[in-house]
């Protein structure tokens, strides 16, 4: 990418970025490669204040990020330990003892006239007994615990394929560090003591740590994760707080030896209370239960969370406590706030490291002269605002539709009230199987589709144009598409080999 010029009259100069983690790190790295040294950029961490570094996983997104900041792909998985991943498993969410993949990539190939589900959609309601998990080769490779990255060949049926990673989080973050010193970064050891502002505008001009080191700079960026520092200790932003829709409020996380084979995919399995992540990495398996506090006691939740992992505990466990939602302003004079100083969505879809390189690519799109003209920060505000908000409806989409499941938890959330945006989303699907998505949103219609189907919800029509085709036709054109599937999947290697067969 080229760089972006940063000299002359009424630049940005100066960047000071408060915290590390994966936040500040990513961010840093980020505006150092794009900026090229043509401004100072400056994070303050401790060493004394934790992370919280359990987010694992992610989703197909991250290999822009990558790509954005210099990454090549084999040290990367060396680095952070990292495994590939195909999609995510759900265990016991629409009902006990049923479980369905939410895999990435495309379901069926590209065919002429409607959409590819509206001709499963029609096929199905014409007798033809094939499940939509038989048209996602990702489904079927994850299923197998087998790999292959994508063909850029359209023509070829891995060209259908998606992937992500699971990895280390902290190592993470110390890889990107390692590349953004490299461009420029200084890196500040030390705690926040006080934060200076301009009499006028109200804008921070400095940050000073407890040792007496003043950071002066036009633009600051808020990555004190949780505690929010800047974005709202200073500023005062406000936060929409979701938990009456998300109402799980703690985490408790724990790491596991590895399990002899790694499996190319999150699971995320439902408990009574909430529900817990399995995340597998090279050296590692990572582990968690998210749960409401109200109905389940920390140790309670500690003691599931231990009974329920595939090897022997590598620490203690750990809690963590926050509140669904998002702050009503990221974006407030010249403070930015990236990570989870901006909001807070459970790690249910793997959205965390999503949200802050979608924050990251926003504020280089509309990267401020030092006057922080406010149009810019009320655009970003929006946008981010939209993000979160569709997120949080698909998350919602998982907790409310579900059966057979008793516990208070889940009693509360198939009663609850939703959010306009998803009852009519739901409606629209149920009616005529159509996805009605914005351009914008993270979760186009492959996702949307396997969580509707995963969780029970089911179109009752389909598109009319699919009537336009032969229904033999149709059938015949979508069963040599789940045969091609079968046998591609068949022909890859394990996940394990792939990964050694990259990595060396």
């Amino acid at each position: 990418m080229d760089g972006i010029d940063a000299a002359g009259p009424g630049r940005i100069s100066r960047i000071v970025i408060l915290g590390g983690g994966t936040a500040g790190w990513m961010t840093a790295a980020a505006l150092s490669r794009m900026f090229r040294q043509r401004l100072s950029i400056t994070l303050l961490e401790s060493e004394e204040i934790g992370t919280v570094g359990v987010g694992e996983a992610t989703i197909p997104t991250i290999h822009w990020f990558n790509q954005l900041a210099g990454l090549d792909e084999a040290a990367f998985l060396r680095a952070t330990k990292a495994t590939f991943k195909l999609g995510i498993e759900f265990v016991d969410w629409a009902r006990p003892g049923h479980r369905y993949l939410h895999p990435f990539g495309q379901y069926g190939a590209p065919l002429p006239g409607v959409a590819f589900h509206h001709r499963w959609l029609k096929a199905r309601a014409e007798g033809l007994d094939v499940s939509l998990a038989d048209f996602s080769l990702a489904a079927r490779l994850a299923q197998a615990n087998r790999f292959a990255r994508p063909s850029d060949d359209p023509r070829s049926i891995l060209s259908t394929l998606g992937y992500a990673y699971h990895f280390d989080a902290g190592l993470y973050a110390r890889h990107l560090r390692e590349l953004a010193e490299a461009h420029g970064v200084v890196r500040v050891e030390g705690r926040l003591a006080e934060v200076e502002r301009h009499s006028e505008t109200g804008f921070v001009t400095a940050l000073a740590t407890v040792r007496g080191e003043r950071l002066p700079g036009e633009l600051f960026i808020d990555c004190s994760g949780f505690r929010a520092l800047l974005i709202e200790g200073e500023m005062q932003a406000g936060y929409d707080d979701w938990s009456h829709w998300l109402p799980c409020d703690r985490a408790v996380a724990v790491p596991c030896e590895r399990a002899a084979e790694t499996t190319p995919y999150t699971r995320s399995t439902a408990r009574a209370a909430g529900w817990q992540w399995r995340i597998p990495l090279q050296h590692r398996t990572g582990n968690g239960y998210v749960y409401c506090s109200t109905l389940l006691s920390d140790d309670e939740a500690a003691a599931t969370l231990l009974a329920n992992l595939d090897g022997a505990a590598m620490a203690e466990p750990r809690v963590l406590r926050f509140t669904a939602g998002r702050r009503r302003r990221a974006w407030i004079g010249n403070v930015v706030a990236i990570g989870l100083s901006a909001g807070f969505l459970e790690p249910l879809e793997s959205t965390s490291i999503h949200l802050i390189q979608s924050a990251i690519a926003k504020l280089s799109t509309l990267f401020p002269d030092r006057d922080c003209d406010p149009a810019l920060a009320a655009r970003f505000n929006a946008l981010f605002a939209a993000d979160m908000d569709n997120i949080k409806d698909f998350l919602i989409l998982h907790y409310h539709a579900t059966a057979d499941k008793p516990e208070p938890l889940w009693a509360q959330c198939r009663h609850m009230a939703l959010p306009d945006t998803l009852v009519e989303r739901e409606r629209e699907y149920r009616r005529s199987g159509r996805l009605m998505l914005g351009s914008e949103e993270l979760f186009r219609e492959a996702s949307w589709l396997a969580v509707l189907n995963g969780q029970g919800i089911h179109a009752a029509g389909y598109h009319p144009m699919a009537d336009t085709i032969d229904s033999a036709t149709n059938r015949a054109q979508l069963e040599r598409i789940r045969d091609a599937m079968a046998r591609a999947a068949a022909e890859q290697p394990g996940h394990d080999a792939a990964l050694a067969a990259l990595i060396g």
